[in-house]
Formats: C-alpha cells, sequence, structure tokens
C-alpha cells in the first residue's frame, strides 16, 4: 500500500520524467514515442521503477537499453527539474511497460 506521499512523488516523477523523455525521443530513438505509463516509489523514497511503453514496439528493446544508458543525464535532468520539491533525487530504474503488446495478442485471439 502506498502512502500518500510516495503517490505525490510518483506523480511528479511521472509528469517531469515524461517532459524530459519528450525532449530526448529524437536522440533515443527517432520515430518512436515514449510514455511513462506507471511509477512506483519505494517507501523510503530512494529508488523508483518507472515502466516505460514505447510505440512501435519493433526493436523497443534498443531502445529500452538507450535510455537506460543515459540514466545518469536523465536523473541529472530530473534533479535540476525537481531541486524544489526534493532533497534527495531517486534512483531511476527503467522497465518495459508490455500492456499495449498483451492487448494486441488479446485481440488477435479473438478475431475469427
Amino acid at each position: 500500500m502506498e502512502s500518500t506521499r510516495q503517490k505525490k512523488i510518483s506523480r511528479l516523477l511521472q509528469k517531469e520524467l515524461a517532459e524530459i523523455l519528450r525532449q530526448k525521443t529524437q536522440e533515443i530513438s527517432p520515430g518512436k514515442i515514449i510514455t511513462v505509463t506507471t511509477v512506483r516509489v519505494s517507501p523510503d523514497l530512494g529508488v523508483s521503477k518507472i515502466y516505460l511503453s514505447i510505440f512501435p514496439s519493433a526493436d523497443k528493446d534498443a531502445a529500452l537499453e538507450k535510455i537506460t544508458s543515459l540514466t545518469k543525464n536523465i536523473r541529472y535532468e530530473l534533479g535540476r527539474k525537481i531541486k524544489n520539491q526534493m532533497r534527495v533525487v531517486p534512483e531511476l530504474n527503467f522497465y518495459p511497460d508490455d500492456s499495449l503488446d498483451y492487448i494486441d495478442n488479446i485481440d488477435s485471439l479473438l478475431k475469427p
């Protein structure tokens, strides 16, 4: 169960990370749309799990790997944006969000 503080921090991180990734999309993977679907923060606010949806899903592993390699830069940018709201910027861990692939799979199974 997430506390109110964790939920507020999650929303803040989601909003700011979405903006940072929107600006860096051409550098990361041109022609793809990267969406921050969910952010989960640990109770001590030191670690965050960021779930990303990458469309089109072809070659999304390479895009996720590129984002992971840019984690330090992204964390620095995030720190500059949220320096007045948080004392410590949480560690960023990026994970793929496969919900769109799951929906596509279910749709293809249901079609006659």
